[in-house]
């Protein structure tokens, strides 16, 4: 069954730690991974305001927990959780 992640970025904190995610995390990208949103404009109805959002499409839950669990992306986290806000979910489609 087909899932998502969401990424929520709240704020940059680090501009150089987030610039160095930036490089590292397309390493990362899996056949299996296809964008369906990246930064694009966007319209916050509830909640706190947000600076991007992005949506990736996964093969199935599974294949999304790799790719987040894997060397390339965890070794580019380190970066982003130094360098930004975000809430990240994973989720199984319909």
């Amino acid at each position: 069954m087909t899932a998502f992640a969401v990424m929520i970025r709240e704020k940059i904190t680090n501009p150089e730690e987030f610039a160095t995610y930036g490089q590292m995390a397309p390493a990362a990208r899996t056949e299996d991974l296809k964008a369906l949103a990246f930064y694009g404009a966007f319209e916050v109805l509830e909640g706190p305001p947000v600076e991007g959002v992005v949506l990736i499409q996964f093969p199935s839950l599974q294949a999304a927990k790799a790719w987040y669990e894997s060397d390339a992306y965890q070794a580019a986290l380190k970066h982003r959780l130094a360098g930004a806000e975000y809430r990240v979910v994973l989720v199984e489609g319909l």
